[in-house]
């Protein structure tokens, strides 16, 4: 199943689905899905030696005024997998 046909989740609000872009605490290295084809890809190199202090990603299926879907940080002690 490509990334693009993953539903916001069961119950938004309170119960949602997260594409993870940048693990918690992980090198500078921002991913990012490609539209058309589904896959994750490197989008960039972060120019800055900071870490993520929790896990960011995006709500599928979503879309914000600024185009992009919305915006999620994941609060775990854990960093989790891209994807």
């Amino acid at each position: 199943m490509g990334l693009e046909l993953v539903s916001p989740g069961r119950n938004p609000p309170e119960e949602i689905n997260v594409i993870i872009e940048i693990p918690k605490d992980s090198e500078p290295v921002k991913y990012e899905v490609d539209k058309e084809t589904g896959a994750i890809f490197v989008d960039r190199i972060l120019s800055t030696p900071m870490r993520y202090p929790c896990n960011y990603g995006y709500v599928p299926s979503t879309l914000c005024g600024d185009g992009d879907p919305a915006d999620v940080l994941v609060v775990l002690p854990l960093p989790l997998v891209p994807g």
